[in-house]
């Protein structure tokens, strides 16, 4: 049976009783082996004081990088409202010119959306009722509205920016990215700059988004790759992957649309181990939903159950999480693919031991047929 590429996506998770440094070895680690088992990509994502420690995604990369051979190693993604165009080219142009043709720099709209929010210029959420797609739920969108402007977030934003500075428009900051990947920036005044690495760079540009608002349009627009985050939004993958696909125009890059729809799975040897080990996700979620910001990963040992009101904040994203034996997520991962049309999948699997997460990976690489390679 020929399956589509399968690929990796790492939140370099902080498990309770443990520490950052920790998390990130078992990053490391976990790159190193994905690549022996065959995974397509490894990507880490940019979270900020919360319980993950990939803050700094172009620095965890170039030591990913450095750590391995083949894999091709990204951001899922650079919150691109925190950063400028040219410090995000000039930092993935240094990891390039290091490890050529294997760097991918998705970008993404966290941070511009929080502005929006502050300015009374965020777009509506989209509003439908749950759906059911080759046995995939699909369900009622969760409102993501009050989430943006929590006082945490908000606090968050304050610090990642300079005081009284005006992050440009997502489609403005994409386009200069591709000017200066292609040594073609001017200024508004006329001047123009090379970034030094960056231009030239042999990167491959993604976006990154959660509905099928601007992220879907612009990357359909410009022909770029694009990824639908089912495992943060499952409601809205759906109009995401419709929006970019109605948007696609050709490009130098692509031909013709490709989307990579992410998911949260959790793999062991049977399923009650795979749910037993998955049994904390709801308490981490919620901790990202009511604003705290991701908690240290429970242990399921210890875990508390959450009260009805805290699982019900929760629910679309515990029925979404794909958790069993390899063969049980395999046949999820196969309807997941025909339900999007998806032309890749990137998982991430979060579990409170570390060794339970490499399983995860190892079983579900040798279900889904990876080439393992030989060292």
């Amino acid at each position: 049976m020929s399956r589509v590429p399968l690929s990796v996506l790492d939140l370099s998770p902080i498990s309770e009783g443990s520490t950052a440094a920790q998390a990130l070895r078992n990053t490391v680690d976990l790159a190193r082996q994905s690549e022996e088992w065959g995974y397509e990509r490894y990507w880490v994502a940019e979270h900020h004081f919360v319980a993950a420690a990939s803050s700094s995604p172009a620095v965890l990369i170039g030591l990913l990088a450095a750590a391995t051979n083949r894999i091709r190693v990204g951001s899922a993604a650079v919150q691109i409202g925190h950063h400028t165009a040219a410090s995000v080219v000039e930092s993935f142009g240094i990891i390039d010119a290091l490890y050529p043709g294997r760097i991918d720099l998705g970008i993404g709209r966290t941070g511009q959306r929080r502005a929006e929010a502050l300015a009374g210029k965020d777009r509506p959420e989209p509003e439908h009722e749950e759906k059911v797609i080759e046995g995939i739920l699909f369900p009622k969108p969760f409102p993501m509205g009050n989430l943006v402007l929590s006082e945490r977030l908000l606090a968050t934003g304050s610090v990642l920016v300079q005081p009284e500075a005006k992050t440009p428009d997502f489609e403005v900051q994409l386009d200069d990215i591709i000017d200066f990947l292609r040594d073609d920036f001017t200024t508004s005044s006329g001047v123009s700059l090379t970034a030094t690495p960056g231009a030239g760079a042999q990167v491959e540009l993604w976006v990154f988004g959660s509905s099928g608002g601007q992220s879907a349009q612009v990357a359909g627009a410009r022909g770029l790759p694009f990824v639908a985050n089912y495992h943060v939004s499952p409601g809205t993958t759906l109009d995401a992957a419709s929006a970019y696909r109605a948007a696609f125009v050709p490009s130098s890059i692509l031909d013709e649309p490709y989307v990579v729809v992410s998911a949260d799975a959790v793999v062991a040897e049977t399923d009650s181990e795979a749910e037993y080990l998955a049994s904390t996700f709801g308490q981490w979620v919620y901790s990202i939903r009511s604003g705290d910001g991701a908690i240290p990963y429970p242990d399921p040992k210890t875990g508390s159950a959450l009260t009805a009101e805290q699982a019900e904040v929760v629910q679309d994203r515990v029925v979404t999480q794909f958790v069993g034996s390899a063969a049980t997520v395999a046949d999820k991962l196969d309807a997941l693919q025909r339900a999007t049309g998806a032309s890749e999948l990137v998982v991430t699997s979060v579990a409170h031991d570390h060794q339970d997460r490499l399983r995860s990976y190892e079983l579900l690489g040798k279900e889904w047929g990876l080439p393992r390679l030989r060292v």
